[in-house]
């Protein structure tokens, strides 16, 4: 998730609401192909940015994906997929936009991607942020989400909490620039100490071979990765501690900060989906529940 998370403290909602797996082969198979597709766009002028136009023009719009279940990837078939991909489909079609070419990249290139304009978009379940609202512009939240962690059958050592990773010990793993760092980190764990692994498969990995105690991810990625594991276990969902307060994380699609007109256009399109449960429908297939549909909004998890 771009670079290390900021924290920004919220009270956690009572309707709740990312891990991710990368597929490296299907990356390599059309990181060329996204690339090579189309021509990069011209800085956005104007009021809020031309995007929009060029991209009813062009028809099709370039989206930046991480390769990570079940938020943006490339299935077995090689066709995209995804929440957020998913997702995009249906908006850019509402706005006149009828095709979506992913792009994939790693997932801390996708901020730097976007803003050297290597694709249009950010679809791929991004949280959002006060460190990232400096840097691009979020649609508000289409999920929301809680954390859980990977643990050994049994929850041998009563693993439920970061301040019980802290309290009791335990060997940590998390993802690259997933937001469950600094929520370790905040509870007293040395980040030093902590073991980055590429996604929420090596960290399943990591528990199962024993190496580390725990792996904290997101509740969906974590109930999800561990369904076929004889060893280990997702814990219950829980909500990370931000400045001593309960916080929930929302997912969103970002944009360049010029291109204002093209995010509350998206937004607009966004509530529609929502009133009309179009929005769970499509999200639903990926592991979703009504649970984590929000109506958080980008500027409430900025911090503004």
């Amino acid at each position: 998730m771009a670079p290390p998370h900021g924290n920004d403290g919220h009270v956690f909602r009572p309707e709740l609401r990312p891990s991710r797996r990368t597929l490296l082969g299907s990356i390599a198979a059309l990181g060329a192909l996204g690339a090579a597709g189309c021509t990069r766009v011209a800085a956005a002028s104007g009021n809020g940015g031309e995007l929009l136009d060029r991209l009813r023009a062009q028809g099709v719009v370039r989206l930046g994906i991480a390769g990570e279940i079940p938020f943006g990837y490339i299935d077995k078939d090689g066709h995209l997929t995804g929440e957020a991909p998913e997702l995009a489909k249906a908006v850019f079609k509402r706005l006149g936009v009828d095709r979506v070419q992913p792009v994939p990249t790693e997932f801390g290139s996708l901020i730097p991607g976007l803003n050297s304009q290597q694709f249009d978009v950010v679809a791929a379940g991004m949280y959002v942020n006060a460190d990232r609202c400096k840097q691009v512009i979020f649609a508000d939240p289409d999920y929301q989400m809680l954390d859980s962690f990977i643990v050994r059958k049994g929850n041998p050592k009563g693993l439920h909490s970061y301040r019980d990773v802290v309290a009791k010990k335990a060997k940590f793993a998390t993802g690259t620039g997933y937001a469950e760092i600094q929520y370790a980190v905040e509870a007293g764990y040395k980040q030093s100490d902590i073991l980055i692994v590429p996604d929420q498969v090596a960290g399943l990995n990591a528990v199962e071979a024993g190496r580390v105690d725990v792996f904290a991810g997101t509740a969906l990625t974590t109930r999800e990765v561990v369904k076929k594991s004889a060893k280990a276990e997702a814990t219950t969902p829980f909500a990370p501690l931000v400045k001593g307060e309960r916080h929930v994380d929302g997912g969103a699609f970002a944009f360049r900060p010029t291109e204002t007109r093209l995010r509350d256009a998206f937004n607009t399109e966004l509530r529609e989906l929502k009133r009309s449960g179009e929005l769970f429908r499509i999200l639903r297939p990926f592991g979703f529940t009504e649970a984590e549909m929000t109506d958080l909004t980008a500027k409430e998890l900025c911090g503004q």
